[in-house]
């Protein structure tokens, strides 16, 4: 979906010409090789089995809130996209999101109990290979910035203007982690909602969290409790070789 096109546009002496020709071949062909090949730092990718075992399951409590599978496969799937599409990222980091798609993915919701139209969190992990979590967090920082003033997010059924990105206060754990502010207005065009994103990557996986309360309220961030809460099992599942 996305790529990098380099071009060289000098003529010179056709001798010339053709010895900087095969050293750009060569140099192309070890780039490729290189990117066919995980480096020694790059970890495998976690199995959905893996994955699955460091995440929430269901009926599982971390302070209020309490984490559930989704009855009908994950939220912000395929039919969620932006417009224009470097905001892609943004909306939702399902497969074709980026150019490069999680080997894995398992997708959990936090709320509490009993509230309908309370606060919702889609808590989603996901595993790359070769080191494309990095790739990915680079496409996500990428649309931060370019999406800040505003974007279009096409729903299944309905389109909702954002209207500001705005960074919000990320994680100190992990390799790296991103969060965002998002200013919505509601499809009708008249009231202002609010969600927030936080995304952590831990090597070859990132951990996600969009937080969204159905109404105008706005929550702050992403409780911390369901956050660290994760990351917390994560971490730890890792280390015991889970």
């Amino acid at each position: 979906m996305f790529g990098a096109v380099k071009q060289r546009g000098l003529r010179r002496a056709a001798l010339v010409a053709v010895v900087l020709g095969g050293i750009g071949a060569c140099d192309a062909a070890e780039e490729k090789k290189s990117d066919d090949k995980p480096t020694a730092a790059a970890p495998a990718a976690l199995t959905e089995a893996q994955l699955r075992a460091v995440s929430f399951t269901e009926g599982e409590k971390t302070g209020a809130y309490t984490a559930s599978e989704y009855t009908l496969g994950g939220p912000l799937g395929e039919d969620y996209t932006a417009d224009p599409a470097v905001c892609q990222p943004l909306v939702s980091l399902a497969r074709g999101a980026t150019a490069h798609d999680p080997v894995a993915e398992v997708n959990r919701e936090v709320g509490v109990p009993g509230q309908v139209a309370g606060l919702s969190v889609a808590v989603q992990l996901r595993s790359y290979e070769k080191g494309r979590a990095a790739a990915v967090m680079k496409a996500l920082t990428t649309a931060g910035a370019q999406c800040a003033g505003d974007y279009i997010e096409e729903r299944a059924v309905a389109r909702a203007k954002v209207l500001k990105v705005e960074p919000a206060k990320a994680p100190a754990f992990g390799d790296e982690a991103r969060a965002y502010r998002f200013t919505f207005l509601d499809v009708k065009g008249k009231l202002k909602l609010y969600e927030y994103l936080t995304v952590v990557r831990s090597g070859s996986t990132t951990l996600s969290f969009r937080g969204e309360f159905l109404g105008t309220k706005d929550i702050g961030k992403v409780p911390d409790e369901v956050v660290n809460a994760q990351w917390e099992k994560f971490s730890a599942g890792r280390k015991s070789g889970a």
